[in-house]
């Protein structure tokens, strides 16, 4: 809950990002609305393209100069949209931390795992020694369940397996004691064994440190333990939002509920699983009215023409024109 007379730690509102001019224009997100307080976890997601990695991009000032970014992301009550770069370049790293998508492009592999774990931390600590730094750099190491880390940190990026470069990257976003971490696509790649582990380490973090934290993917399973809320995101709006248990229990959106519809039953309960038929639109070719109308069974006249509001519909929000009728059919 938020602390009585402090801001949210992140609170974004309206937020547009487009690329490109002209007729060449593509808005790539429409209008997003987020907050989340200190020592949550919120999970973002949705299939690829549905703007999850741009919106945080987008926070942390990461697009290309061809993008154009409006509407008002708060951090600690600090607006970041507009704020000078060298500003935004010290908190990123220090306040803000980010986990990749992927680490192996993401660490540079002609320097070792510690020397890029020194140079992050020195650059927000000038005074701090470089043997003081590698010394950090094996204890977050260590912190991160990486066995012999004082061998470990002069191994480069190839010389790790695909579980420990994660847990690497995770060291390095973690250097600085953030207040906000950005965990994009953590598990991506892993095997599900290593997928848990990582999970747990994100957790123990989480109440070690009482970090706020944006959880993206595009699997509903590995949000259903970690977060605290769920945005479900599709083709640059949020269509459905909420606490985990309420949007699992009781969604009103039709494309969150084909996403439940494809989660594996371990119990083998609730048959076969069903895919959501048809592919997400075009960003610069976008259907009049709802986006998600093509793919939808149940969509009506009013689909075609008007984009659905997000709205309360029982006890999550919702961007869908027939939610009512869904929770009748569901009742």
């Amino acid at each position: 809950m938020e602390m009585s007379g402090q801001p949210p730690l992140l609170e974004v509102r309206d937020l547009r990002v487009s690329f490109g001019a002209g007729k060449d224009a593509a808005d790539a997100i429409c209008g997003v609305d987020l907050t989340l307080n200190a020592g949550e976890v919120l999970g973002i997601v949705g299939e690829s393209g549905s703007g999850k990695s741009v919106t945080m991009m987008a926070l942390m000032q990461l697009l290309p100069s061809s993008s154009r970014t409006t509407g008002s992301v708060r951090f600690k009550g600090k607006e970041l949209i507009g704020m000078p770069a060298r500003d935004m370049t010290r908190l990123r790293g220090s306040r803000i931390g980010m986990i990749f998508q992927d680490p192996l492009t993401a660490f540079n592999p002609v320097l070792t795992i510690g020397q890029q774990i020194v140079e992050a931390i020195r650059l927000h600590d000038r005074d701090l020694s470089k043997k003081a730094a590698l010394n950090r750099a094996i204890e977050l190491l260590s912190e991160v369940s990486i066995a012999q880390p004082d061998r470990r940190v002069h191994q480069y990026p190839h010389e790790f397996s695909g579980g420990m470069r994660q847990r690497a990257m995770i060291a390095m976003a973690i250097a600085n004691r953030p207040d906000l971490l950005i965990a994009d696509e953590p598990t991506t790649a892993l095997d599900v064994t290593v997928q848990a582990q990582i999970m747990d380490l994100l957790h123990k973090l989480r109440e070690d440190l009482n970090i706020g934290m944006v959880l993206i993917t595009h699997d509903l399973g590995v949000v259903a333990g970690a977060a605290d809320q769920i945005a479900v995101m599709y083709s640059g709006r949020i269509v459905e939002r909420g606490a985990v248990r309420d949007v699992f229990r009781h969604s009103r959106h039709p494309y969150t509920r084909g996403l439940l519809g494809s989660l594996p039953k371990l119990n083998g309960s609730g048959g076969p699983l069903v895919a959501i038929e048809g592919m997400p639109p075009s960003l610069r070719n976008r259907p009049p009215g709802c986006a998600f109308r093509p793919r939808c069974r149940f969509a009506a006249g009013i689909c075609a023409t008007e984009v659905p509001p997000l709205l309360p519909a029982g006890v999550v929000e919702s961007a869908c024109h027939v939610s009512q009728s869904l929770a009748e059919n569901a009742a």
